[in-house]
């Protein structure tokens, strides 16, 4: 450990546990998760100004640093790298909403030049319109369908029923932490199947 010494103690001991979770020790993922979600959480909070959204963004952390976790490189602290892709992450969000927010007022370049304006009354404004997002729609049904049963049923909780996690810890009996940890990884497989099935959509 002699090249670590710049480490701090709870530096080094992030570092044992990076290594465990390099070979897919779930434990030391686990570990790392409970030592820096609240801290991760509230960052985001300050950021977004949203609880539902920060809760959002700080599993998306994690999943987003433990999909890289091969690439951290121990020359600084894992919480410095997790911080910065969690910042990052948020970053990202914060421009999307606005963005998003401005294209319902502004409408939308589209590849041709024109513009497509997004009336907020009417979710859909025309019949080809609403064929695209029904279609969108059934394809993402079918994607959760091909879930595990536990995963399936806290997606559909949260994103169709739009339930929070304490609502779906309610529901379904589970404790609130069970909840968002099984949660991220339902969205990270997702993620991957839409991934190789963009092209139908």
């Amino acid at each position: 450990m002699v090249e670590f010494e710049h480490l701090s103690d709870k530096a080094k001991q992030d570092l044992t546990l990076v290594e465990l979770a390099k070979k897919g020790n779930q434990a030391a993922f686990a570990s790392l998760m409970d030592r820096y979600r609240d801290s991760i959480y509230f960052m985001m909070l300050k950021m977004v100004k949203n609880s539902d959204d920060a809760e959002d963004l700080t599993i998306e952390a994690f999943g987003k640093a433990f999909n890289r976790i091969d690439q951290y490189s121990p020359s600084f602290a894992f919480s410095t790298w997790l911080f910065k892709i969690a910042s990052n992450n948020c970053i990202d969000f914060i421009r999307k909403k606005r963005i998003h927010v401005l294209s319902m007022d502004q409408g939308i370049a589209t590849s041709d030049g024109g513009s497509m304006r997004i009336d907020a009354k009417a979710q859909v404004n025309n019949p080809e319109e609403s064929m695209m997002h029904d279609q969108k729609v059934i394809h993402m049904r079918l994607l959760v369908s091909k879930l595990k049963p536990r995963y399936r049923q806290l997606v559909e909780k949260r994103y169709f029923e739009e339930l929070s996690y304490e609502e779906i810890a309610s529901e379904l009996n589970l404790p609130l932490g069970t909840v968002k940890a099984q949660l991220f990884r339902a969205r990270d497989f997702l993620a991957g199947m839409m991934e190789k099935t963009k092209d139908t959509i």
